[in-house]
């Protein structure tokens, strides 16, 4: 039983760092067009102000602000992001992705940082929610009665109520070494997810191409986007500061989601849960 929620956490943070690698399908690109690409819905409003804009004052004086990225190619662009992001000291992943083994949507939430520490929440298919903490070698799990009794369909249910009774609601710590928690603590390592994001193993040629500049949550940003075949994701980059990316939209049928990441260089909240923790690793007799 134990270990059967474990691996739902797991598929959630390793499905984060499949969507993050988005980065290296856009270094790839050999081929860039003009920005007078066809704009994604997401931008659709604000390409339309702009123009209604500029229709209504042809002859204004106004300066017209500078485009960001000038004279920069979408791949060019696509490598200023990979590096300012591979280079970041921690960051915040939040949205959805999909999950391949239950067909559904995990719901994701975490930050994480260099030291291997990370703290955030996750859950599926909109049937509850679990909390994760991992500091230094230890780490902690806390999930809701609607969570356990998803995971738990089809297994007795005398089984399920032991196990809600147990954990729901209750946080929960075992050693980030052991063997039912290593995996799962390795996947809260920005090195490890930050390396796996920089390193091409896809051939396959990708075109990014430049797109218009926009906000993300307020925040200055540029799109850009990335065909390979015939799905086309689309990535923001922001404009101010370091180039980092800030939101990765996927255009595949098979696998949708969007992810956000924010929280560059800031602090990651990882400390350990107050009050009653259940210690895993000293019980027995709880298995699959």
């Amino acid at each position: 039983m134990r270990r059967r929620a474990r691996r739902t956490a797991l598929a959630a943070l390793l499905l984060a760092a499949g969507a993050t690698a988005c980065l290296t399908g856009c270094r790839s690109g050999q081929g860039d067009t003009s920005s007078g690409d066809t704009t994604r819905p997401a931008e659709s409003t604000a390409s339309a102000a702009s123009a209604q804009s500029a229709s209504a004052s042809p002859s204004a004086s106004t300066p017209t602000p500078k485009e960001p990225f000038t004279g920069l190619t979408g791949a060019q662009i696509s490598e200023r992001a990979l590096k300012a992001t591979t280079q970041a000291r921690s960051l915040r992943m939040s949205g959805t992705v999909p999950d391949e083994e239950s067909g559904g949507t995990i719901k994701i939430d975490i930050a994480l940082d260099r030291r291997g520490d990370c703290a955030g929440t996750m859950g599926m298919n909109g049937q509850g929610e679990a909390e994760l903490i991992k500091t230094g070698d230890t780490l902690y799990l806390k999930y809701d009665e609607r969570f356990l009794r998803a995971q738990s369909k089809g297994e007795p249910q005398a089984d399920t109520e032991a196990l809600v009774s147990l954990l729901a609601g209750r946080w929960t710590k075992m050693s980030a070494g052991g063997a039912d928690a290593k995996e799962m603590a390795g996947f809260c390592d920005l090195d490890k997810l930050l390396e796996d994001a920089g390193d091409s193993n896809d051939d396959t040629p990708t075109t990014v191409t430049r797109g218009k500049a926009t906000t993300v949550d307020g925040t200055p940003a540029f799109t850009l986007y990335e065909t390979d075949g015939s799905e086309r994701n689309t990535v923001y980059v922001a404009t101010e500061g370091k180039p980092y990316l800030l939101r990765f939209e996927s255009g595949s049928k098979q696998e949708p989601g969007a992810l956000s990441f924010t929280g560059y260089d800031e602090p990651v909240p990882a400390e350990s849960p107050s009050g009653e923790v259940l210690d895993l690793d000293g019980l027995d007799g709880m298995t699959t």
